[in-house]
Order: C-alpha cells, then structure tokens, then sequence
C-alpha cells in the first residue's frame, strides 16, 4: 500500500471517529486502530491531533484549488472559471466530510478547530474566488464586499443546514443552477452598480 493509499485509509478512519465521538473524542489511538496503521505513523505524519484534522480540511478544500488549476489549464478565466469553481465549492461545502468537520468544529469548545477551519478552508478558498471575481468585474469594485456578495448568494445558509441536519446533500443539478444564478445575480447588482445615476 502506498503512502496515498494508507493517507486516505487514515483520512477516513478519522471520518469514521469523528462522526461517532465528536472532535474532543477523536483520539488519535482510536483513529490509528481504526485505520490498521500505527499509532506512530499519524503522530510522525501530522504531529498530532489538531494537525491530522488540518490535513484533512486542507484535502477538502483542494477540490477548489484543483478546479482553479483545471480552468486555467484550459485556458478559463472570469466568470467561465467562475461557474465550475463556484460549482466545486457548493459541492464541497455541503459534502458530508464539510459537513462532519463542521459539526466537530462547533462541538469544540476550544475553539481550535474552528480556527483551524477558517484559516485552511475559507482562507484557502476566498482569495481564489476573488481572483476569479476580480477577472470578471475588473478591479474598481470593493473585492472584499464582491466577494462576500457571492459567497452569500452562493452559499447562503445552505452549509448551516446541512450540519444541523435540515437540509439533505443537494444534487448536482441543484448545485448547477445555484452556482449559476450566484454569478448570474452579482452579475446583474454589479453590472446595475456601473451604470451612470
């Protein structure tokens, strides 16, 4: 078994811990049994628990940057990249994994996995969408009030209800047409936005 293969025998042997016994829970002994690796192994490969569960965020959230380095690879920019990175990241934010990582991230009250969460999944993500956004509308808009715009209409509180269990994974067609009305409605508040008084 490669190194890939037994990263994501770990990855989902963490899954599996954390959805029964919550962040504070998760040890990484259980995850280790779980996973039939070593217990050294995890603690040589992510330092310790807080570093695995950063590992995992950051697994998540390559989605994203895999669809960036895709769009680019084909020669996509703007609101075209837009379209299939803001797919990705609706899929990714309301998959079961975003969606586990986020209840574990609520129930710690350190608050440690939460920050964790903001820094390797949101501040990994926005500066992506930014770029795109910024490709789009050009710069003489507030990329931060842009970009904020989109992710609400994007997102909205859909991710919320997922982890609270009120809202069922959407499917790929509702992934579609959310991500492209988001664009389709910054596109129509910004475009309003440039037209003279």
């Amino acid at each position: 078994m490669d190194t890939s293969e037994r990263a994501a025998r770990i990855e989902a042997a963490a899954y599996k811990i954390l959805a029964e016994k919550g962040f504070k829970g998760a040890s990484m002994l259980a995850i280790a049994k779980a996973a039939k690796a070593s217990n050294e192994t995890l603690y040589n490969w992510y330092g310790d628990k807080t570093g695995l569960f950063a590992a995992m965020i950051r697994q998540n959230t390559s989605v994203v940057v895999d669809e960036l380095q895709t769009a680019r690879a084909t020669g996509r920019t703007g609101r075209t990249a837009l379209r299939e990175v803001g797919r990705a990241l609706l899929t990714m934010v309301t998959s079961d994994k975003a969606v586990a990582l986020n209840r574990a991230a609520a129930g710690d009250i350190s608050g440690k996995l939460g920050k964790i969460l903001a820094e390797e999944g949101r501040g990994r993500v926005l500066p992506i969408i930014a770029q795109l956004l910024e490709e789009a509308f050009g710069t003489e808009h507030d990329m931060g009030e842009l970009t904020d715009c989109y992710i609400s209409l994007l997102i909205g509180d859909l991710q919320i209800r997922r982890a609270t269990g009120a809202q069922a994974a959407p499917d790929r067609d509702f992934v579609v047409a959310r991500a492209d009305r988001a664009l389709d409605h910054v596109q129509k508040i910004y475009a309003s936005l440039n037209q003279p008084p």
